[in-house]
């Protein structure tokens, strides 16, 4: 058995590569993006850029570039296996309902709890097509960095000190920690922690990371346009009587919570009979 100093350096070691990942890739984007912004807002040259970044960070974490001697290593931390089809459909299946119900806990949460609103940024005075496409990049930045980073590195190295849902459970906790700066309110640490349990379990019952990119960027498209724009407006149920929105949103959270549990397990089921995952390249 491993000594518990071990286990304690390696989940800071796992924290510290998950987070410097994010760093990297959201850093540039938020420095690329505001360059562009004060010096011509009109030709949006941040978004092709940043593609560009991210395409390079993404092939360095699976094994290309130097040094050579980490390669695999590389290649293994960012599991982006290929999966069967089967699996990548209840995969998908399981984060997107998961999304649907996260949204109506969400939302339930600003009317039971005063919580302050995510700070959106204001594209309003700029070009249409800038905006569109910087709001675009934004949902591409972080869930490519936060996969690699959290469920890619930081949960298979946390894979191989303890058992596979306890590096959910861990990795999961630490999503939610670098989320703080969304405030410190505990409706918002428990949506962010439910949604790394969501990804985490993706990752490790599909052993790869690529399903949960186009979920994740559902995800973050969903609660920028739909669900944050208007948490200012929403008004607690204890200052009035709770309207047939908030009930819609109260079944809402419950039928696709449901929903997406039963899809968890059909997801177990499916990517336990379809044989180990391809290595990506």
């Amino acid at each position: 058995m491993q000594s518990l100093p071990r286990k304690l350096l390696r989940i800071i070691g796992a924290a510290f590569l998950a987070i410097l990942i994010l760093a990297i890739g959201q850093g540039i984007w938020g420095a690329l993006l505001l360059s562009n912004l004060k010096s011509n807002p009109a030709i949006p040259w941040a978004v092709p850029v940043m593609a560009v970044v991210l395409y390079l960070i993404w092939q360095y974490l699976a094994g290309k570039g130097w040094p050579r001697s980490t390669s695999q290593a590389r290649q293994r931390l960012l599991r982006a296996n290929r999966v069967s089809r089967a699996t990548l459909t209840w995969a998908m299946a399981a984060g997107l309902l998961a999304i649907v119900a996260l949204a109506g806990i969400w939302i339930v949460f600003f009317q039971l709890v005063r919580t302050s609103p995510n700070a959106l940024a204001d594209f309003s005075h700029y070009p249409l097509l800038t905006a569109i496409l910087a709001i675009l990049m934004a949902s591409l930045v972080s869930p490519i960095t936060e996969e690699a980073g959290f469920r890619g590195y930081c949960q298979v190295i946390l894979e191989g000190e303890f058992s596979g849902p306890v590096a959910v459970l861990i990795s999961s906790i630490l999503f939610m920690i670098a989320h703080v700066t969304h405030g410190l309110f505990w409706t918002k640490l428990l949506v962010y922690f439910l949604v790394g349990l969501v990804f985490g379990t993706i990752a490790y019952l599909s052993q790869s990371t690529l399903p949960n990119i186009p979920v994740h960027i559902i995800g973050d498209l969903t609660f920028f346009l739909l669900v944050w724009p208007h948490d200012a407006g929403r008004r607690l149920v204890w200052e009035g009587n709770a309207d047939r929105w908030f009930w819609i949103h109260v079944a809402q959270a419950v039928v696709f919570t449901v929903s997406a549990i039963a899809a968890f397990f059909q997801l177990k089921r499916v990517a336990g009979t379809s044989g180990q995952p391809q290595a990506g390249s």
